[in-house]
């Protein structure tokens, strides 16, 4: 059986019920560098022989880069224009090619909630703010895929831009034991991985937990890590802390999560009180709507799967020590 063939099956699973056990299908990176060309790929080149000119073909992809500048105090820093930035990949200097101010290109956004019993402790505040989350956010141009997770991962509503479904499915989430917390970033990051990034589309991961992953057999954090890469996506997490000075903390969940929103340009929030979900949704949509987007091109050549870094600075170095700049660490040269 193919890799698609499983991917499929078990996402028939997972609209159907719950998983019975939280799988982690892995796809293979393409092997012929196949990859959908989004800018011109022959170049044409005299030879040095006397012969026949030679075609040399050339692969490039166009990586975008969504990025939130703050200044000291954390306020959004607005008005910056494409001169003001410089973009590096591997060490070396990229031409931006597209650079627009507080984007509003279209966003996928997976947001995917832990039911586990430590979390899921006053359900109407919390779907409350959830569903206020989606109708603050979601435009038109938007689509989200609700996700819940706990022993098991199980898609509720796949990506749709109907608010009133999404609600719908909001109320149907239930209470579960354990949480399979990489394994739901690793499946919403595969979800992401299948939508359309026409039109410089920004993948988004909205995650509501304690940061415990307590599933033995599950994903672990780095193919968590790797997959939310691949589909460049930004993870957000909300991370619940029912007792702030608890000694018994999953302190070490707390610290891969805010490692996980680091790497990929995103942020994470601390929730004492589900009272206090919605102010920090509020901050995720905030951020999301602050954001620049810059794009360059990247030379790709054959199957070359390397993990390439992206540094972005200001082009003043005077204002390199002033604001701080939150942007994705890298990507994956076979990715889609």
């Amino acid at each position: 059986m193919s890799c698609r063939t499983v991917v499929l099956a078990g996402m028939i699973l997972m609209q159907g019920g719950l998983w019975a056990q939280a799988p982690v299908v892995r796809r293979p990176p393409p092997v012929d560098g196949t990859q959908a060309p989004q800018s011109p790929q022959d170049v044409t080149q005299p030879s040095t022989d006397a012969g026949p000119t030679q075609t040399i073909h050339v692969q490039t992809r166009l990586v975008n880069v969504a990025l939130n500048v703050v200044d000291g105090k954390g306020a959004p820093v607005g008005g910056l224009g494409k001169s003001d930035f410089e973009i590096l990949e591997d060490g070396k200097p990229q031409k931006i090619a597209i650079f627009e101010r507080e984007t509003t290109t279209p966003l996928s956004i997976v947001l995917a909630i832990d039911t586990s019993e430590s979390v899921l402790t006053n359900e109407r505040l919390e779907k409350e703010a959830a569903k206020h989350f989606v109708h603050a956010l979601l435009r038109d141009q938007d689509e989200l895929d609700l996700m819940e997770f706990s022993d098991v991962v199980r898609e509720v509503v796949p990506f749709t831009n109907d608010k009133k479904r999404i609600d719908n499915g909001v109320n149907d989430i239930q209470r579960g034991d354990a949480t399979a917390l990489y394994d739901a970033v690793y499946l919403a990051s595969q979800r992401l991985g299948e939508t359309s990034v026409a039109n410089g589309r920004r993948r988004v991961i909205v995650l509501i937990t304690d940061g415990g992953d307590t599933v033995k057999k599950g994903s672990k954090y780095m193919q968590a890590l790797e997959q939310a890469q691949r589909a460049g996506a930004m993870v957000y997490s909300l991370i619940i802390v029912p007792i702030y000075s608890d000694a018994g903390r999953n302190t070490g969940g707390e610290h891969a999560l805010i490692q996980l929103a680091e790497d990929t340009g995103a942020k994470y929030y601390y929730v004492t009180d589900p009272k206090d979900l919605e102010p920090a949704f509020a901050h995720v949509s905030d951020d999301l709507r602050t954001q620049y987007l810059l794009g360059y091109y990247a030379p790709r050549r054959g199957a070359d799967t390397s993990y390439r870094t992206i540094k972005v600075r200001m082009a003043d170095a005077g204002l390199r020590e002033k604001y701080d700049l939150r942007y994705r660490a890298g990507y994956y040269a076979d990715a889609h």
